[in-house]
């Protein structure tokens, strides 16, 4: 890999950018630049928008970082607003000021929190009461095949939404007696009913024509079946869109051997933490998928899958992609469209055209007094692209 080719990220963020901060492009006459004919929309204070930001545990933080370092150098009109959680106290102070602050801004961009399952049963998971007590109650996933990127199968392009609310992430179980624990699976129909209607809006809005609900009805008959039933009225009011079912246990056999037949799969709880997983992994890793977390009035934002990689944390191999990609959907939730249309292009065009190596001795490092700022900047970034 050539230094050439690493600079295909910076050289992709100037058309858009140049006008707006020269100065970190050394551009001598604004007026010479390629212009913008964006107009970002009014936010709420002085035309900045305020993000609830949760850095989280093991590499959240350095990926967290990537995110407020790309958004400065966008000039992207975005504050953070850092709350740190301590995950492994038993106090619930932090995590209720994170939700109090996402309250606050209204969308919040996170790093996953740790849940040590060594703790006593009194303890709630962090990233569960998050979701619970802000009711986002549809987890959507996008897995797609990028450019550059060399997996088993191609042509992939899924998404999964996922119930975030209930099932067996109720967090409702006890000891009867010694040695016999029940767990509780809550399965209700008005929430069965909002995320199978999500699914299929979604599936409007993004011109997709299948939806596909994943169940284990066959043997849960009441539970599932409960889903199962609320996913095909749902199905009734949408024509235009063809729906079928599929037992989870095929599911993951059918995505393994040819994913390119789902469209759009909605599930509960526990079977979306697996098939997004899995499908994660047909397109490369969990380094590539961001997730989202929508609820009626509060949106978070955050890695697809849900894992704090403590074991590479402060090593520098942790790949950027997945919070950056997640950083993107965080700015078209906020209608700044443009400004997350050239940040994704620039790292699709990164992974494609630099020819992301798994070797990092191949990095050509850039000599401080050849290179403008944004590019010495970037090379940084980029550098983290070559753990894939």
């Amino acid at each position: 890999m050539t230094a050439r080719a690493l600079r295909s990220l910076p050289r992709a963020l100037k058309p858009v950018f140049s006008n707006r901060c020269p100065q970190v492009f050394a551009v001598r006459k604004c007026h010479q630049a390629k212009q913008s004919t964006y107009t970002p929309p009014p936010a709420k204070y002085g035309g900045r928008h305020t993000v609830t930001l949760i850095p989280g545990d093991g590499i959240g933080p350095e990926l967290c970082g990537h995110v407020q370092e790309l958004f400065r150098f966008c000039c992207v009109p975005v504050d953070f607003e850092v709350v740190d959680v301590d995950s492994a106290v038993m106090v619930e102070d932090d995590i209720t000021n994170a939700i109090m602050a996402i309250r606050r801004n209204g969308v919040a961009l996170k790093g996953n929190m740790e849940t040590n399952h060594n703790l006593p049963a009194s303890y709630k998971s962090r990233n569960n009461l998050l979701r619970t007590t802000l009711d986002l109650y549809a987890n959507v996933i996008h897995c797609q095949s990028l450019p550059g990127v060399r997996t088993r199968h191609s042509n992939v392009d899924i998404m999964i939404i996922r119930e975030n609310t209930e099932g067996e992430y109720s967090s409702l179980e006890h000891e009867n007696v010694p040695g016999v624990v029940e767990c509780l699976k809550i399965i209700t129909r008005s929430k069965s009913l909002r995320v199978a209607d999500y699914a299929f809006k979604t599936a409007r809005e993004k011109g997709r024509s299948r939806v596909t609900a994943v169940h284990k009805a066959n043997i849960m008959k009441l539970g599932d079946g409960l889903f199962l039933e609320c996913c095909k009225e749902v199905a009734s009011g949408y024509p235009e869109i063809a729906f079928d079912s599929m037992i989870v246990d095929n599911t993951t056999m059918q995505l393994v051997s040819r994913p390119q037949q789902f469209d759009v799969m909605v599930m509960p709880n526990l079977y979306g933490n697996v098939v997004s997983n899995v499908c994660a992994g047909l397109v490369g890793g969990p380094g590539l998928v961001p997730g989202a977390n929508y609820g009626t009035d509060y949106a978070v934002f955050e890695t697809g899958t849900r894992n704090t990689g403590k074991s590479i944390a402060k090593c520098n191999k942790a790949n950027p992609t997945a919070m950056l990609l997640a950083s993107c959907l965080l700015l078209d939730h906020l209608k700044l469209h443009a400004y997350a249309e050239v940040i994704r292009r620039a790292i699709l065009s990164t992974l494609s055209e630099a020819r992301v190596s798994h070797d990092r001795r191949h990095v050509t490092k850039p000599r401080s007094t050849t290179h403008s700022y944004a590019e010495r900047q970037h090379f940084q970034l980029v550098n983290h692209f070559l753990t894939l």
